[in-house]
């Protein structure tokens, strides 16, 4: 099974997550965003050398602290601010080995994977992601890069304490830190040029591991496995048995849990979004609270892997929770895990009712969007919209096939978007048909956190002059990922396929869309905020500014 998606980088925290903020709903409903990096990376920057020693000691801060999805959200913030840096690349292909490790490790589909798989089992599987990587990644793979990125995941994995009591228990530290020598010393002379000679060479890696320190061929294999996708791009990766259903309840839009959005921050996982009508919701939870405590275990204590894990389970049963609030004052709810059904539009409603300008949040690019966006439109109509605002801001991305059909409720005619690949069955064009326009005028928000498929919805009514882009430029992802599934464990693997371009041509990697007017929001309004002191709710200036916009529109007509 595959299916194409837009998405930005990561998908989850269920440890940490990118300032591309993916948004992937695990099983216990709970997505985890990373916490906010430091101002200076965010502030205009120079590629001194100072300036790049202070990020990269900044990152090992992190690192010292076994806080590697926090490292990884930095380090890849730092890059997008120094590309050219060898030094953070460097940090940031570390932390991502020892971020996605962890994640593995703390995934109870990959424990149980790791149990029943047998060395020629891992071999299959092993030379089942090369053969799609072969297949379908956007470049030509370099084989020996991808054998050289799973020796080094052996080699971090030999350093880890949820690695070593799994497999090594009773090997020493000593033991290991020859075997890793030795490990590189080989993995040197080691040059595939094809997947049957990476497949060999990984073999003979699994053995040489078993005679010098007891590890499963099983165990090996796998880190080969999941480095091989690592090695690509910072948007493929291997998928656990629950990451790939993760992927899937994001497409499906619904997913078994407590429907709410969280960050790392401080030793405690605080929440930043409360999902509509979630059990969360209705227990009383509120964005701005932080879960210190999960069934009486402290998330200081505890890796953000390990507290996140203690919010899954299955429909029907029910989690205790201490949140401590703004004022530090504590207490205690216990939530029910439920279906939840994620609204990819939300807050529907008229802003201003003398001129008809309505509002509609795009949160993300799912299944339901379409169906979602027709019953919004048709809502706000009979309410007599005359204007419409569509919010993007945060919207991490989804499924290019619902960003396209969004664009065509508003656009008659036309390119929407194209996507090219290595592979020809990769070069589509999608169109717009001019059945069903919605005519209203139109003004879209965007942030630096609007990525992938909300870039192919801003662009494409950009490029059409369909409506006014408006907010700050947005993330500049521009590739196209296929999640394909694998053979064995219910595992699978997301590639990327291809790049995407606008209507007129113009790439979106690294570029992103940039507004036709451009609005700061000095204090970045939070979903489901409290009201001020003053009873007032937080003022939100791009919002504003888009309403007074839609008015001087409806008024020029």
């Amino acid at each position: 099974m595959r299916h194409r998606l837009s998405l930005p980088v990561r998908a989850m925290f269920l440890g940490a997550l990118t300032a591309a903020t993916l948004l992937l709903m695990s099983s216990a409903a709970v997505t985890l965003r990373a916490q906010t990096v430091t101002p200076a990376i965010r502030a205009e920057v120079t590629s001194s050398p100072s300036a790049i020693a202070e990020l990269v000691r900044h990152g090992q801060q992190l690192e010292s602290r076994n806080r590697w999805g926090e490292a990884l959200t930095h380090y890849e913030e730092a890059h997008r601010a120094h590309p050219d840096s060898a030094a953070i690349n460097d940090r940031l292909q570390l932390a991502r080995i020892h971020y996605d490790l962890g994640r593995r490790y703390a995934d109870n589909s990959f424990r149980k994977l790791l149990v029943t798989t047998r060395e020629h089992e891992a071999l299959e599987m092993y030379s089942e992601i090369l053969q799609k990587i072969g297949d379908y990644h956007v470049k030509t793979p370099h084989w020996g890069e991808l054998f050289g990125r799973g020796s080094q995941n052996l080699a971090v994995a030999l350093t880890k304490d949820a690695f070593v009591k799994r497999n090594l228990p009773d090997v020493s530290e000593r033991q290991r830190t020859n075997f890793r020598r030795e490990l590189q010393k080989f993995a040197a002379t080691q040059h595939p040029r094809s997947r049957f000679e990476c497949r060999q060479a990984a073999q003979r890696v699994a053995r040489l591991a078993q005679q010098r320190v007891g590890l499963s061929p099983g165990a090996t294999i796998l880190e080969f496995t999941a480095g091989a996708a690592g090695a690509l791009d910072a948007y493929s990766t291997f998928l656990t048995g629950n990451q790939l259903k993760e992927v899937y309840s994001q497409i499906e839009g619904n997913f078994v849990g407590l429907g709410i959005e969280l960050k790392a921050k401080g030793g405690a996982l605080q929440i930043v979004h409360v999902i509509t009508g979630s059990p969360a919701e209705k227990s009383g939870l509120k964005a701005g609270e932080a879960i210190v405590g999960v069934d009486g275990a402290s998330t200081e204590k505890l890796s953000t892997d390990a507290a996140a894990n203690l919010l899954q389970g299955k429909e029907g049963t029910t989690v205790l929770l201490t949140l401590r609030a703004a004022d530090d004052t504590l207490r205690r709810v216990r939530v029910q895990r439920r279906r939840v059904e994620v609204p990819s539009v939300d807050d529907v409603k008229i802003i201003d009712r003398e001129f008809g300008i309505g509002y509609a949040k795009i949160t993300s690019f799912q299944k339901t969007t379409s169906r979602d966006l027709d019953a919004a439109l048709w809502k706000l109509h009979r309410q007599g919209l005359r204007s419409l605002v569509i919010d993007l801001r945060g919207n991490p991305g989804g499924l290019l096939t619902a960003s396209v059909d969004a664009v065509d409720k508003f656009v008659e005619s036309g390119t929407i978007v194209t996507t090219r690949g290595r592979s020809a069955r990769e070069n589509l064009t999608y169109t717009a048909h001019r059945v069903g326009t919605w005519r209203v005028p139109l003004v879209v928000l965007i942030d630096g956190d609007s990525a992938s498929a909300s870039e192919i919805f801003a662009g494409a009514i950009r490029d059409h002059r369909r409506g006014t882009i408006l907010g700050q430029r947005s993330y500049g992802k521009g590739s196209v990922q296929g999640i394909f599934s694998l053979s064995r464990g219910g595992t699978g693997v997301r590639l990327t396929t291809a790049k995407f371009y606008s209507p007129t041509g113009r790439a979106y990697s690294k570029v992103g869309v940039t507004p036709n007017i451009t609005v700061h929001q000095t204090a970045k309004p939070v979903l489901g905020a409290e009201p001020r002191a003053d009873g007032a709710k937080p003022i939100d200036a791009v919002l504003e500014a888009a309403r007074q916009m839609a008015r001087q529109q409806l008024a020029k007509r």
